[in-house]
């Protein structure tokens, strides 16, 4: 019976060592730390998202709620802040405005909150989320 040379363990040239050794731990270094570039990116956008959809939700049920018949401005101002304490943290509670605004002949109250963005490092943007939420004001017989 012949015997086959193993051909895995010998390079073109004849030696012994393969050129290509230790290839695999380069690869898995540079694929590694792409995904990790990729995987934070991700993470990071995603907390953006949620802190934005949170903010415009506590703002909209802060405006609804400053509506209601028994309620003012300054209640909607305290629900939307105790949303955000409450949902994310108190630092994106801290700068939130109030006002009436008339659009097309409707009266509404408008709730405007600004917030930090949250930033994973130093790879995030730096900056404020400014959001706002609006409610129709009821219009009593009086009032017309």
């Amino acid at each position: 019976m012949e015997s086959r040379p193993d051909w895995r363990r010998t390079d073109h040239k004849g030696g012994a060592e393969d050129p290509e050794r230790g290839a695999a731990v380069v690869d898995f270094a540079l694929v590694g730390g792409l995904l990790t570039v990729i995987f934070i990116a991700v993470l990071q956008l995603t907390l953006v998202l949620h802190v934005r959809n949170t903010l415009i939700d506590a703002a909209s049920a802060g405006a609804r709620y400053g509506t209601l018949a028994d309620r003012s401005a300054s209640d909607a101002a305290d629900r939307t802040g105790t949303i955000l304490s409450t949902a994310l943290n108190g630092a994106y509670a801290e700068n939130i405005s109030v006002e009436e605004i008339d659009r097309d002949g409707l009266s509404m109250l408008a709730v405007t909150v600004r917030a930090p963005l949250p930033v994973i490092g130093l790879i995030g943007p730096a900056g404020i989320l400014e959001v706002t939420g609006h409610a129709a004001l009821s219009t009593t017989p009086a009032d017309q």
